[in-house]
């Protein structure tokens, strides 16, 4: 089986989670004798059995892959739709439904990303949110879409917990508006609570890396750069006294995974996909701007020395990879 990966972003212009997700699910599958490679827009030579598009194909991609008997397989992240509350997902779907119904919309709907997803070959998704709102809003079957988890490395496998003797918490990620950062940040310093943020901003001269740089003062708000080598950020996990996440939005959050990998309580926004991954296991903030927050962070601190990492099921990237040659194999022999 040859299976080629495509992606809009080059990796070079932003930097993330998608980015290790594909190349750890690259790895993994090369790992089981799968053949991947990446699409190659200049070859026309490139031949292969099955496209994995990462993000939302455009519906001209997938008429012309369909012209050529090449099944797509796509993988979309909800982020902000998945935790939308469930009668929003309910009228964006009546929205939706009556758009695509109406004539004079025929010429621009087909070239909407909504028809995508009815158009793709398969669907693959890391939460069940995500898959309710492929349903509630796109009305796409749920045969046609899998829930597959997001993996970790063997290094983080197979960790043993840190001491959490440092006097800090932690939270790693881009230095973003979509993260948090900056709101929690000033949460710190009205908490008085020490933490410590590992990350770096898409570009240096973002206007929010320096609102969030004049704000890190060393004692409550403390900055490290974005780390490459997973020791050394296993290590500023394993010193912490727990993890904390600020973000808007979140599906499958492979930050909060290896913290939990590292033995560190948590504490995560009250959203769907917080709920849905750890459940009564975290602690959670109250709704964004809310005064109680700030005595929610510094009681989470004062409470980490008692507190344990959520109970949850780690997955490993070849456990990912093995479901998408499952995935893979069933559009192949439903496609023929």
């Amino acid at each position: 089986m040859k299976v080629l990966f495509d992606h809009p972003s080059p990796f070079f212009l932003a930097h993330g989670g998608f980015e290790t997700q594909i190349l750890q699910t690259k790895a993994g599958l090369e790992s089981l004798g799968i053949e991947v490679e990446f699409a190659r827009w200049w070859d026309r030579e490139q031949k292969a059995d099955l496209i994995h598009y990462f993000s939302v194909a455009r519906p001209e991609y997938l008429r012309l892959a369909q012209t050529q008997k090449l099944p797509v397989v796509m993988t979309q992240l909800f982020t902000e739709t998945c935790n939308r509350p469930t009668w929003k997902l309910i009228l964006q779907g009546a929205a939706v439904q009556t758009i695509l119904s109406v004539p004079l919309f025929r010429a621009t709907k087909d070239q909407l990303n909504w028809s995508a997803y009815r158009a793709s070959s398969h669907l693959v998704v890391g939460l069940e949110a995500e898959k309710d709102v492929l349903f509630k809003v796109f009305r796409v079957k749920p045969s046609r879409v899998s829930v597959v988890p997001l993996g970790l490395s063997k290094t983080y496998l197979e960790v043993s917990p840190g001491d959490r003797r440092g006097d800090y918490l932690i939270t790693t990620g881009t230095i973003t508006p979509r993260k948090g950062t900056v709101p929690l940040a000033m949460l710190a310093r009205a908490a008085q609570v020490p933490v410590l943020f590992v990350g770096k901003p898409y570009h240096p001269s973002d206007p929010y890396w320096a609102q969030f740089q004049s704000l890190v003062d060393d004692k409550w708000v403390r900055h490290h750069a974005h780390v490459e080598s997973e020791l050394e950020m296993i290590s500023l996990l394993g010193g912490a006294r727990g993890f904390v996440l600020n973000s808007q939005f979140e599906n499958w959050s492979l930050s909060v995974s290896e913290a939990v990998a590292c033995g560190l309580p948590l504490l995560l926004p009250h959203q769907k996909w917080s709920r849905e991954r750890f459940g009564s296991e975290a602690r959670y903030f109250a709704r964004p701007g809310s005064r109680q927050n700030v005595e929610i962070l510094r009681h989470f601190y004062e409470d980490c020395p008692q507190l344990n990492a959520p109970k949850i099921r780690l997955f490993g990237w070849p456990e990912v990879a093995e479901r998408l040659k499952e995935i893979y194999s069933t559009v192949l022999s439903t496609s023929r």
